[in-house]
C-alpha cells in the first residue's frame, strides 16, 4: 500500500511542477496555484484515504486533488486579479490590463475592452 501512496504523491507533484499557461507570457497564479493545490490535495487525500474508512488511497487522492485544485485555483485567481494594473477611462469606469499591455484589457465586470 505504501508504494501506491508514493506513486500517487509523485504523480501529483510532477503534475504541479509542469503546470504552465500557454495564453500568458507572465506568471499566471491561477494555473500555478491550482496545480500545486491539486498535487498537495492528492497527496493529503491519499494519506487520509489510506488511513481512514475503507483504506482506499486512490479515492482519497481523487477527492483531495479535486478539492485542492479548486482551492488553489481560487486563491491564484484572486492573486492574479490583485496583480493586474487598474486604470480609469475618461468616463470614470475602471478596467484592468495584464502585464501593462494595453491590448489585453477587461472591464471591471470581466468583458473584454476593445
Amino acid at each position: 500500500m505504501n508504494k501506491a501512496i508514493i506513486a500517487i504523491a509523485g504523480a501529483g507533484l510532477l503534475a504541479s511542477a509542469c503546470a504552465s499557461d500557454p495564453y500568458s507570457s507572465g506568471p499566471n497564479q491561477t494555473v500555478r496555484q491550482g496545480a500545486v493545490g491539486a498535487g498537495l490535495g492528492a497527496v493529503a487525500g491519499a494519506i487520509i484515504g489510506n488511513n481512514v474508512g475503507g483504506g482506499n488511497a486512490a479515492t482519497g487522492a481523487l477527492i483531495g486533488g479535486s478539492l485542492g485544485g479548486a482551492a488553489g485555483a481560487i486563491r491564484g485567481s484572486n492573486q492574479d486579479r490583485n496583480n493586474q494594473q487598474r486604470y480609469r477611462d475618461s468616463q470614470g469606469r475602471y478596467y484592468y490590463c495584464y502585464d501593462n499591455r494595453q491590448d489585453e484589457c477587461y472591464w471591471d465586470n470581466g468583458q473584454r475592452r476593445y
